[in-house]
């Protein structure tokens, strides 16, 4: 696909202007370097450096401006690919914003923990943040009709969105199978010195096996055999590592509505299946529902960053479990949604959430009706 078409270029090309520094966020592999190559494919005086090459890692630790102008020279642009391998990262950002004004810098980045570590506190009203994502529906189709979009489907929810993936069909299964043996963890465990790796992989398992469910940080514990702050951390970790999300539950009525617990999702599906090396057919699998729920959550999610919408989201269960499978709220007004696989079945939104909030909008997202939900006009 033309890379021009992802939504984020559009906003960083209206920003990298403007004098401050650009931090494109996100996992590895989801094309941030492939984007910026084409957003600045006619910018001919342009320093491209790969954090992750030693030598490069080794001069940007010298911090003083003489040493810094043998690097930058006479560029008009500099990209440092992976800033966060960088020593100091944020106060090398900011001697370069703060005395070479002729040079716009963008810097990509695989971890926004270890981002927001090291590098925002130092970079404080000098930056604009921006995440990618592995593509959307509305990148990879917008041109294209409903229907047309609908057949796409059972691909997109077992091999999920990564640019690879998606551009090497026929290689999907081996392609996601490296991406979530090597580079799944890889920041992860050498950013935070992570020693038992193999206790990551059961925690990924045991939430690959809980989409769409409430997660007890408690049980998790008890099934690992080891403290709840141990697990919390891990799920920290893997969240801002851009590998799942959480969605907190919505409540204003904290006696009848849940209000402590958390679902996960996965970014991908594609990686969540590799995880658990399950990529047999839709026909042949009993976790459909579960897949088209995190497909469309984490899709909806890409569309509200990407058109920066103040939304913000949950899900809802009451204590009689009554559910909703997802959750907005746009100032001060809620819509809810329910997600299902069977577009033949009659569905509406639980009668309770309906009753606690009757000027709440609702719809049942199924594969008829998906692409307004998607953010497809």
């Amino acid at each position: 696909m033309d890379v021009m078409n992802r939504m984020a270029a559009n906003q960083i090309k209206d920003w990298v202007m403007k004098g401050k520094a650009i931090i494109l966020t996100g996992a590895r592999q989801v094309g941030k370097t492939t984007l910026l190559q084409e957003i600045f494919k006619d910018q001919s005086n342009i320093l491209w450096l790969n954090a992750d090459e030693t030598n490069v890692r080794a001069r940007l630790k010298e911090l003083n401006i003489e040493s810094l102008k043998g690097v930058v020279g006479k560029y008009e642009m500099l990209v440092i690919d992976e800033i966060q391998r960088v020593e100091n990262a944020g106060l090398l950002l900011k001697i370069l914003v703060d005395n070479f004004k002729h040079l716009k810098i963008v810097a990509t980045g695989s971890s926004a923990l270890d981002i927001a570590e090291r590098i925002f506190e130092p970079l404080t009203g000098r930056h604009f943040l921006f995440h990618l994502y592995p593509f959307s529906l509305s990148e990879l189709y917008g041109n294209k009709s409903p229907f047309e979009i609908e057949q796409q489907l059972p691909f997109h929810l077992i091999y999920g969105n990564y640019p690879d993936v998606c551009n090497n069909r026929l290689d999907a299964e081996k392609i996601l199978r490296n991406l979530s043996n090597q580079y799944l963890y890889k920041d992860v465990l050498v950013w935070k010195d992570i020693r038992k790796p193999e206790l990551l992989d059961k925690l990924l398992k045991l939430l690959a096996f809980q989409i769409g469910s409430e997660v007890s940080i408690h049980e998790l514990a008890n099934q690992l055999q080891v403290k709840s702050e141990t697990v919390e951390s891990y799920i920290d970790l893997l969240e801002k590592s851009f590998v799942i999300f959480r969605l907190k539950s919505y409540s204003t009525n904290a006696r009848k509505e849940v209000t402590k617990m958390s679902k996960i999702y996965f970014w991908d599906n594609g990686i969540r299946n590799a995880i658990i090396e399950k990529f047999e057919d839709l026909s042949l699998r009993n976790d459909h529902g579960l897949l088209w729920e995190n497909f469309m959550i984490s899709e909806r999610l890409k569309v509200n960053d990407w058109k920066e919408n103040t939304i913000f989201s949950y899900f809802w269960r009451n204590y009689n479990q009554s559910e909703v499978d997802y959750v907005e709220l746009e100032r001060g007004k809620e819509r809810a949604y329910e997600f299902k696989w069977n577009s033949k079945k009659q569905q509406k939104v639980s009668r309770a959430f309906t009753n606690q909030y009757p000027e709440a909008e609702t719809d049942v997202i199924t594969p008829r009706n998906f692409t307004e939900f998607c953010g497809i006009d």
